[in-house]
């Protein structure tokens, strides 16, 4: 019993080999299938996403489904994530790579339909968006981006941004500026 538990039915460098080779594999294949999959996973997107783990798990850990290799397994995807994402830190043509770019979903209060198209999203996501983020729609916005992490950044025209606490703290001084002016007026006559 304890063999098949802790014996693994393949060599370690093939276990790191099967690992390393499906990370990289699924990594290349979610940049190539786009930032909309990590950012808004519809029902669709979710059972495929499940369905892609159950379909690489052979792949991962072969013909050995002891306890050791599947630890092994994870721990060699754990600390290939951690070390991509470290080197990204300090090589910007990986981080390019690894996180790729913002994508202009709209600017200047206008869809960027080729880009929605190409990264399979709705206008109405994009509407979605902006609603989130404090506008009515398109037409609010200055630029809206599609971040490589899956946020959508909307920057709202000026006229159509809220106040800041500053900006009502400005106003606040600038009518009692304008009050003492016309106390001072009042009194000169």
């Amino acid at each position: 019993m304890w063999h098949d538990l802790f014996g693994m039915g393949v060599p370690v460098a093939d276990k790191v080999t099967r690992s390393v080779a499906v990370f990289l594999v699924v990594v290349v294949l979610l940049r190539v299938a786009g930032k909309r999959e990590l950012a808004q996973l519809n029902g669709f997107d979710f059972v495929v996403m499940l369905l892609l783990s159950n379909v690489v798990q052979n792949a991962v850990i072969g013909p050995d489904d002891s306890l050791t290799g599947g630890v092994l397994g994870a721990v060699v995807l754990l600390a290939l994530n951690a070390a991509l994402v470290r080197a990204a830190l300090f090589l910007p043509w990986l981080s390019g790579l690894v996180h790729g770019r913002a994508s202009v979903l709209a600017q200047d209060g206008a869809y960027r339909r080729r880009t929605l198209l190409r990264l399979g999203l709705r206008p109405g996501d994009v509407d979605e968006a902006v609603q989130e983020q404090g506008g009515d729609d398109v037409a609010d916005t200055r630029l809206v981006t599609l971040e490589p992490g899956g946020a959508v950044v909307v920057r709202l025209r000026e006229e159509e941004q809220s106040a800041t606490a500053a900006d009502v703290a400005d106003l606040r001084a600038r009518l009692e500026r304008i009050e003492r002016h016309l106390e001072r007026l009042a009194a000169q006559r």
